[in-house]
């Protein structure tokens, strides 16, 4: 198989069946608010096991509203990762509260619950918990439920990396990502890096009721048409705006995109793993590239391939000469110069996370990205370290 020059961090997949879902819609009566919204929200429910899915504007949206909904006030202060995009912090602070970073494990790149508890410890005012799905690993769910079952807190989990994946419990019971069965929410993103792409969109997915109906109300501006919670009815034009709400809807033309992308989710899923493994397999013996830790007992779905390596920017810069675009992930969250100036974080506050920041580069992969091509990246990375 041939290779394609350039070769990206990540793409995405368009078939003809997606541009047809698409025109399908364009064509028809509605564009936006109409009925192939709430046919994708049920198909995404009913793949990753929830009781509820709201399909939303973007993942920050849908971090944003989990953020409200969840009642997070001036005050309260929310426990999440340094290594993540800013959107899992900054949703904090657009309802009110307060970010705090817990440093992460050096192998897995996940939040460190041993330090989740140490931090609890010593404050009385963590609402909750925003585990971040690091390249599409997982956190430790179970751990963290207990932790914040024995607090009284909730979980958002930020699995905008790992839609399709599933996980083994303790007891041996298989689940899916999105099922919300050790979280009160689950939230994940559809930018067209992403498993699969509505253009700009995310999802939020849940078990309670409660919670979903507060959404699905504060995704329209705050308001309610239903009469039964009306405080007064006009007539039929008759709506009531009950609380301060947003403009966080997706069109149907993006939700037709996404029902048809995530009929191949787990096509998309399986040739991820194929292309990690085979990253894996290939820098076994290189000294200089360490790979993110891998777990072999779950289907996770692989977002990332992130390796840490001495010289990186010049990794990075060889690299970007034979057109293979790599890219960082992330810059810690605590050192950006507006975490810096409004919470006073400074440089050695998570040794962990800024190492790996110092070495942390993201290879290629996404699904069509051919066996020629990742060899290609493969041998360009292994050359430059034979070279030195």
């Amino acid at each position: 198989m041939s290779k394609k020059i350039p070769i990206n961090y990540g793409r995405q997949s368009i078939s003809d069946e997606d541009i047809d879902s698409v025109i399908q819609v364009l064509k028809g009566d509605w564009l936006t608010q109409g009925p192939a919204i709430a046919e994708f929200e049920k198909s995404l429910a009913s793949y990753c096991g929830a009781k509820y899915a709201i399909a939303l504007s973007s993942g920050t949206a849908a971090l944003h509203l989990s953020a409200l909904a969840l009642k997070v006030g001036p005050g309260q202060e929310v426990i999440t990762s340094p290594i993540t995009f800013a959107a899992s912090s900054n949703a904090v602070i657009y309802a009110g509260g307060v970010p705090v970073f817990c440093d992460i494990e050096a192998e897995s790149l996940i939040i460190d619950n041993g330090q989740v508890k140490t931090m609890l410890e010593r404050s009385n005012i963590v609402s909750g918990l925003i585990p971040v799905h690091m390249g599409g690993a997982l956190p430790d769910l179970e751990g963290l439920s207990a932790i914040a079952r024995e607090k009284g807190l909730w979980i958002i989990e930020d699995a905008c990396h790992s839609i399709g994946g599933t996980w083994q419990d303790s007891l041996g019971v298989w689940h899916k990502v999105g099922d919300c069965s050790h979280s009160d929410i689950t939230v994940f993103s559809f930018h067209p890096v992403k498993h699969i792409t509505t253009g700009e969109g995310g999802a939020i997915l849940t078990n309670d009721k409660n919670l979903f109906e507060q959404i699905m109300e504060l995704r329209t501006h705050g308001i309610t048409k239903d009469p039964s919670k009306m405080l007064e009815n006009h007539g039929g034009w008759y709506y009531e705006m009950q609380q301060l709400g947003y403009n966080y809807r997706i069109t149907d033309i993006q939700a037709a995109l996404g029902q048809s992308q995530l009929a191949r989710s787990d096509e998309w899923v399986g040739r991820r793993l194929e292309l990690v493994r085979a990253y894996d397999e290939a820098f076994v013996d290189c000294s200089d590239v360490i790979h993110q830790e891998h777990t072999k007992e779950n289907r996770l779905s692989y977002h990332l391939y992130i390796i840490r390596v001495q010289n990186r920017k010049d990794l990075y810069e060889h690299l970007r000469s034979l057109q293979i675009y790599t890219q960082v992930h992330y810059i810690p969250v605590p050192l950006q110069p507006y975490y810096r100036e409004k919470f006073g974080y400074e440089g050695g506050e998570f040794p962990v996370a800024e190492k790996y920041y110092e070495e942390a580069l993201s290879l290629p992969l996404f699904p069509s990205l051919t066996d020629s091509e990742q060899n290609y990246v493969i041998s360009s990375v292994l050359e430059f370290y034979e070279s030195k």
